[in-house]
């Protein structure tokens, strides 16, 4: 069990990834579609409980965002994880809706907490500048831009941007909650589809992060801007009316990476402390 579950109780983790289309983002909230509350009646109903359990999630995903390699955990009693560890990943397939698949319930590891053990997120923008627009096959994954795009110099804009900073310029602002984030990975390759691939990682994102840079980037890459503008913003701290937050459909959260077992306890101590620059902790794994 975890640090942080109590007595008779086992954490579970749950490998599953979803599309985001007709989602309002990951969190439940009163009125509205969301994947926390597909999967929480869903193992309400199939363990028959009276009430939901509580999921708690790696990244909490805005509306449209879509996952691949999402990472969520739930305390279940110990009497229902017995009669349900069998049979519970085919209970749920039976019953969550076509749009949600839990690909892998397993029996966490002491202190792993699917949010604040997580090293790292890794999520997927997929644009295409074709003339013709996107394959309508691909239609709700892959953002069109009606410019021709320079992967080179996006690339170029997007090193630049590499390392820990408040990324102030590129979040919705929170109140309580720090800007300060480490950018590990970001990158962008044009496939054989010609569909262009930018991929993102780092510790964690601040809300609206990930859009905000890959719109900051098209700018450049369509010409509209030189490659060190980003950069430029960035380090300017405040929100430039220029950066526009590409649509959500485009982004697919892909990969959450965790530390050895052993290395649990301190990784969570570590998310929990605020971060301020030349820190390591990070908080707040919200994406889009």
């Amino acid at each position: 069990m975890g640090e942080e579950t109590r007595s008779g109780l086992v954490r579970v983790r749950l490998d599953l990834s979803y599309d985001g289309r007709e989602f309002s983002g990951w969190a439940r909230q009163r009125g509205r579609r969301t994947v926390q509350a597909e999967l929480e009646d869903a193992l309400r109903v199939v363990t028959r409980a009276e009430q939901p359990f509580e999921l708690t999630v790696a990244g909490r995903t805005d509306a449209g965002v879509h996952a691949r390699g999402q990472v969520a955990h739930v305390d279940l009693p110990v009497a229902v994880w017995a009669e349900q560890r069998e049979r519970l990943l085919r209970r749920l397939a039976g019953r969550l809706p076509h749009d949600v698949r839990v690909w892998r319930v397993a029996e966490a590891p002491e202190h792993f907490d699917a949010r604040f053990s997580a090293l790292w997120r890794r999520y997927a923008y997929r644009v295409s500048d074709h003339p013709g627009g996107v394959d309508p096959l691909r239609r709700g994954h892959v953002l069109w831009h009606n410019w021709p795009l320079d992967v080179d110099a996006m690339n170029e804009a997007s090193a630049l941007l590499l390392g820990e900073h408040d990324f102030a310029a590129y979040c919705r602002r929170r109140e309580g909650a720090t800007t300060i984030r480490r950018l590990l990975t970001l990158g962008w390759r044009r496939e054989p589809d010609g569909v262009i691939e930018g991929t993102v990682r780092a510790d964690a994102f601040c809300h609206n992060m990930v859009r905000a840079l890959v719109g900051a980037l098209l700018f450049v890459g369509d010409g509209h801007r030189p490659p060190d503008w980003p950069a430029r913003v960035l380090a300017g701290g405040v929100r430039d009316s220029a950066v526009h937050v590409v649509r959500p459909h485009g982004l697919t959260l892909e990969e959450v990476a965790y530390p050895a077992d052993e290395r649990l306890a301190d990784r969570n101590r570590e998310a929990r402390t605020l971060r301020t620059l030349g820190l390591e902790p990070a908080d707040g794994p919200v994406a889009g």
